[in-house]
């Protein structure tokens, strides 16, 4: 197949009508984790314009796993009805739809970024913080309670009961949460993770609970059912995770029925010097991708139309996610399509709008 930025492709046999994908972004919006009509509008107006796919943001598999008290959650059913109006609307306006499973860890229980910084205290419905190691993220967090082996046991029956829910509410595919210092990310590093029982030391034991929720999710899941996993695919520190740990967990995440890894960095060590530039972390979707046999999602200051299309073309990576530029411009691919001479579809309430820039 030609592969561009706007053809087509198949995964698991759902098929995605371009290479374009919203990035999981958190909206801080809801309440008791139950999403609202903001939800709606902002993930039902991307598909209008034209996006391939659409993950909702992180959402937690538990009460004590939100980032914040406004995060979204599925760890009850009143949750996972309140998606179903979300999930229809962007499958009917051609989209493909996912949902990001996540664990805050030792990261919960922090403000809204506009509502102010730090953790929130438990005063004013904050929480106790959990994590592989009773190590904080910094000096502005919780130092967090190390989990038990029966907390980590609870912590896998959530996830699988979150996935189950999920495909219940009309999510297409799932991706796991395992990056950006959040709880299964700090089981990864030696950084961030310092026990002395089969959860910690070894590269082995520290992939375990990332592997063993892989295939407690897969096991629930429909076959035909896509599963992506996000990587911090480097902490950008010596001495922490890197590429060539992030190479050998992905292969042996696809050997567990892992079809994709989004390919992100950094978020778990404070201070972490990132070289933030224009497409800084392509090399890292292309190293996944080239030496894991996985197909990969290349994401950050991804922005021009050129630039993203020629990361597939290369072969950089097999989708693309957009974060803040489709926050700017939720009809980005549209434009996008335009510009580089590709066919995507518009709607017929807006094609008064395509005949004057055609």
């Amino acid at each position: 197949m030609d592969k561009k930025l706007f053809s087509e492709v198949e995964i698991r046999g759902l098929k995605f009508r371009n290479r374009v994908g919203m990035s999981p972004m958190c909206m801080y919006s809801a309440s008791e984790g139950v999403v609202s009509d903001w939800h709606i509008v902002h993930l039902g107006s991307r598909a209008i314009g034209g996006a391939g796919f659409i993950i909702q943001e992180a959402t937690a598999v538990s009460p004590e796993g939100r980032i914040s008290p406004e995060d979204c959650g599925i760890w009850n059913d009143k949750q996972m009805e309140a998606y179903v109006c979300t999930t229809k609307f962007v499958k009917d306006n051609g989209a493909v739809i996912g949902i990001q499973l996540a664990h805050a860890g030792r990261k919960a229980s922090s403000y809204a970024p506009f509502r102010g910084s730090g953790v929130v205290p438990k005063e004013k419905g904050g929480w106790d913080v959990i994590a592989p190691s009773a190590v904080k993220f910094s000096d502005d967090y919780y130092v967090p309670k190390a989990m038990t082996i029966d907390d980590i046991n609870k912590l896998k029956e959530n996830f699988v009961n979150a996935a189950i829910r999920s495909a219940g509410a009309g999510f297409q595919f799932i991706e796991l949460h395992f990056a950006h210092g959040y709880l299964v990310n700090e089981f990864l590093s030696p950084l961030s993770n310092i026990r002395t029982d089969e959860y910690g030391g070894s590269f082995d034991n520290r992939c375990r609970l990332a592997i063993e929720i892989v295939q407690g999710v897969r096991k629930v899941i429909p076959e035909s059912m896509p599963l992506f996993v996000r990587l911090s695919i480097t902490e950008w520190v010596d001495g922490g995770w890197n590429e060539n740990d992030s190479v050998e967990l992905a292969q042996r995440l696809k050997a567990e029925g892992v079809d994709l890894i989004d390919s992100s960095s950094g978020g778990n060590i404070a201070g972490a010097k990132i070289p933030v530039g224009a497409g800084y972390q392509v090399a890292l979707s292309r190293k996944v991708k080239n030496e894991a046999g996985i197909m990969t999602a290349a994401v950050g200051l991804i922005t021009s139309p050129q630039q993203a299309d020629q990361i597939i073309r290369t072969g950089d990576a097999d989708l693309i996610l957009l974060g803040r530029e489709l926050l700017r411009d939720p009809y980005w691919c549209l434009d996008a399509a335009r510009i580089l001479h590709q066919e995507v579809e518009w709607k017929k309430q807006y094609l008064r709008a395509y005949s004057i820039m055609n």
